[in-house]
This record gives structure tokens, C-alpha cells and sequence, in this order.
């Protein structure tokens, strides 16, 4: 599949990218496939079955609401958050759906909408299958849909064949591994940047290259801003999680820039951003998915200390940040996955930790042999992280999870810059190995709030 810069970073909503985003696409996906079939009007009655890690955890990460914001025929990257609430309520008062926002169905949340216990479909642990009906019962339209992580949904058929549900366009410079990519970078005397730059090509100019870039980079910054400016006490949910990013955005502006006085005052701004953008994901607002929503703070935040504490830093350097972690990114999603369900937080975390490091690297001087190296090294002190949320919401450890992530991307981009990007362990290895631990880790440990930290805190 040809994956774009675009395809990693998204402009969605949270609380998850796999949980929140991908029922969203994929249930709009099936309303629009009954339209496209000539089937809607007949269409008397819609069901949602939710298996695996979507069941076990979907409450929490509010893929209920996400699967009938999509059968209303809303996306992610265009929903009016601040209507959400309402609108949840009026449906759900007059038990009555429009799909695609113009056909009227019946809906009833307990027979219509179901979490299916620990069952799960056999293609993947985000498993949905949707189902539609005339008056008489009988059924017009069955699929199955998996969301595979980061947002991105794929079809039973797609998914059984090892194919993308989209091929996309023919690449300039197609590279399947951080081998081939560092090969292309030594040959064309280019840097990982240009490399998926000339790929990007494929779908839009130079020009819209930058300005989608500048954008997704501007998303960051207002969810950031939003998270700092919050004037809520708690995060939803029965845990009573306090926002911290506010609190702790008040005493860094009391105490300025970081000085000499307090050399790592640095890391506390950079926690504040990570913080900042998961307190919003786990309010359900707006993020951009960098990779998931799980992580989405470790890109912003690593890509606020380059461009606030970092000198030089400009707005080519914010393009190059972005196209290099997503070079690095695509590689995590071809080779072994980004999905909290399939792989643990590793998948996650680990990978958004990776991409943030070799992105630093890259704008500020490494070369394409040290982008590589502080990639592996984000990754290689990740291995084996457990994606095990408190009560199935993406609070506790999540969003700590992003700045302790952010400041090693930090930490991985100088060790590697200090070096001359030779190391034993390539990125390429790395990512077999995350991929393998992955397929050992018990499925308790992968997003279904069943193990770890999930069942050794009592809810209150």
C-alpha cells in the first residue's frame, strides 16, 4: 500500500484512533455502501456487533458513539465536537437514526449496538460487522470491518488477502525498509525528507505538500493550546482523573523560558505539551493521530521543543520533522503494526517515540545514517510495552505514557546525533523484533484492560 504523510497524520478526535476514528470511517463506510448499492431506502433497521478489543474496551474509548456519529454520516476530521453531546442525546431520546443524516431508521442502543464479550472475529482484535435489514427482516447488506490501527480500516476481503482496500498511486521512490530507504538516500545524496517528499509527489504539489504540512503542524498547536487553556477540573470517566496540563502551564509562564538556574526546566515544557494534547484526546477532542491517538502527544511535543528551545528552527524544519517521522512511521505500519490491540502500547508509544526521534535528528543536522539510529533507539527501550488503560479509557498510564515518550525521542535523537550512525542493531531489526513480541504478548496485554495496571487498581 502507498502510504502518504497524510495517511499517519490525521485531523480526527479522540479518545483512540483505532477505537474512536476507525468505527467512525467504518460505519460511515457501510451507510454510504448502502447508498452506493441502491439499498438505503429500503433500509428499515442497522446493527453493529463489536468483537475483540473493540468490545472489551470500546465503551471506554467511546466506540459506541463513534460507530453512530459515522452511521450519521459524519468523519472524524469534520465533526463538530461541540455538537457531539447533544445530538448523542436527541438520538438516543427518540430512538430514531438518520443515516447519512437523511434516512430515518429505527435504533434501539441494546439490540442494535452490541459489545460481543470476549468474542473476536478471526482477521484482527478490531473486528466489527455491520448489518442492515428491510421491514420484513430480512437482511440486505452484511460486512466485516478491522481497524488496524492509527485510523486506518480495512475489509474482511482486504484484509484476509494481505492487500490494501486501496492500492494508491506508483511511488517515484517506493522503499519497503529502512535498508532500501538509507540505499535511496546514499544514492540520490539526499536526506530522508527528500526521499518522501518525492514520494508525496504522487498525490499533491510541493506547494500542497507544505501547506498540509503547516497545517497538520497547526492542528498541534491549537489542541495544545486548548489543552494548556482548559478550564475543566476532571477528565470523563469514574476514575476523577485531574487535568494537569493547565496547573502546570500557569506555573511555567510564572517562571519563564529555561535558564541556566534549572537546566532541565526543558522537560518540564516538554512534558507540558505532551500532557496537554492527551488530556484533550481523553476529553474526546480535537487531535491530530501521530501515529494513534494513544500517542498522540509525543510528535507534537518533541516538534514544540524543536520549534520554541531549538535555534534555527524554522518552517522548513517543521516539513522536514514531519515528512522524516513519517518515513519512519510507514515503515512501523508495512512491517509490523501500530495497533495497540495487535501489538501493545509498543505499537504505539513505542512507535510514535521512534518517529519523533529520528525526526529530531534530521532537523538538527544528522545525517540520514543517525535519523535511522535514533529511530532504532526509540523503539529498542520500548519493546514489550503493555497497552493496559485503566478502566478502558485513555487516561491512566496513557497519557503520562506521551511525555515520558517524548523526552526519551528527545534523549535517542542527541545519543544518535553524538555518534557516526554506525550501531549493531538496525531499525529494520528492531521493527521484526516489536512485530514478534508482539505476536507472543497474551492478549490480556493488548488493549482489552484485563491485565497490567487494569486490574491491580480498584475503581472506587
Amino acid at each position: 500500500m502507498a502510504v502518504s504523510v497524510f495517511d499517519l497524520f490525521r485531523i480526527g478526535i479522540g479518545p483512540s484512533s483505532s477505537h474512536t476514528v476507525g468505527p467512525m470511517r467504518a460505519a460511515r463506510s457501510f451507510a454510504c455502501a448502502l447508498e452506493q448499492a441502491g439499498l438505503l431506502e429500503r433500509t428499515t433497521r442497522v446493527v453493529c456487533r463489536l468483537y475483540g478489543s473493540l468490545s472489551a474496551t470500546g465503551r471506554g474509548h467511546a466506540s459506541d458513539r463513534a460507530v453512530l456519529l459515522g452511521w450519521l454520516g459524519e468523519q472524524p476530521e469534520s465533526v463538530d465536537v461541540e455538537t457531539i453531546e447533544p445530538r448523542l442525546a436527541a438520538l438516543h431520546a427518540s430512538q430514531r437514526l438518520l443515516l447519512l443524516g437523511r434516512h430515518a431508521v429505527a435504533f434501539r442502543a441494546r439490540t442494535d449496538l452490541v459489545f460481543e464479550g470476549g468474542r473476536a472475529l478471526p482477521l484482527h482484535p478490531n473486528g466489527m460487522r455491520f448489518s442492515a435489514f428491510d421491514a420484513s427482516g430480512a437482511s440486505l447488506l452484511e460486512q466485516e470491518y478491522y481497524s488496524v490501527g492509527g485510523g486506518f480500516v480495512t475489509d474482511a476481503q482486504s484484509l484476509a488477502a494481505g492487500a490494501p482496500a486501496e492500492a494508491g498511486p506508483q511511488l517515484a521512490l517506493p522503499f519497503h525498509s529502512a535498508a532500501q530507504l538509507l540505499a535511496l538516500c546514499a544514492r540520490l545524496r539526499c536526506s530522508v525528507a527528500d526521499v518522501m517528499r518525492i514520494n508525496e509527489r504522487a498525490w499533491r504539489s510541493d506547494s500542497q505538500i507544505d501547506t498540509g504540512l503547516l497545517r497538520i503542524w497547526q492542528a498541534m498547536q491549537d489542541c495544545t493550546a486548548r489543552g494548556c487553556r482548559a478550564t475543566q477540573q476532571e477528565l470523563p470517566g469514574s476514575f476523577h482523573v485531574l487535568l494537569r496540563a493547565p496547573a502546570l502551564w500557569q506555573a511555567l509562564q510564572a517562571h519563564g523560558a529555561p535558564h541556566a538556574r534549572d537546566p532541565l526546566r526543558a522537560l518540564d515544557w516538554v512534558n507540558l505539551w505532551a500532557l496537554a494534547v492527551n488530556e484533550q484526546n481523553a476529553c474526546g477532542s480535537r487531535v491530530v493521530t501521530a501515529p494513534t491517538n494513544g500517542a498522540a502527544g509525543i510528535v507534537p511535543a518533541v516538534l514544540h521543543y524543536y520549534a520554541r528551545l531549538c535555534p534555527g528552527a524554522d518552517e522548513q524544519g517543521v516539513v522536514d520533522f514531519l515528512l522524516t517521522a513519517g518515513a519512519i512511521g510507514l515503515l512501523y505500519k508495512e512491517n509490523a503494526s501500530i495497533s495497540g490491540a495487535e501489538v501493545g502500547c509498543q505499537g504505539e508509544v513505542g512507535v510514535a517515540c521512534s518517529m519523533a526521534a529520528g525526526a529530531l535528528c534530521a532537523v538538527l543536522g544528522g545525517s540520514a545514517a543517525q535519523v535511522e539510529n535514533a529511530a532504532e533507539i526509540g523503539m529498542e527501550h520500548h519493546l514489550g510495552l503493555t497497552c493496559d488503560p485503566v478502566g478502558g479509557l485513555v487516561q491512566i498510564p496513557c497519557i503520562e505514557r506521551n511525555a515520558m515518550g517524548a523526552v526519551q525521542a528527545i534523549n535517542a535523537a542527541r545519543m544518535a546525533l553524538r555518534g557516526s550512525g554506525h550501531h549493531l542493531v538496525s531499525l529494520d531489526q528492531v521493527i521484526r523484533t516489536m512485530r514478534q513480541t508482539g505476536a507472543d504478548m497474551r492478549s490480556k496485554y493488548k488493549e482489552t484492560s484485563r491485565g497490567g495496571l487494569a486490574v491491580n487498581i480498584i475503581e472506587c
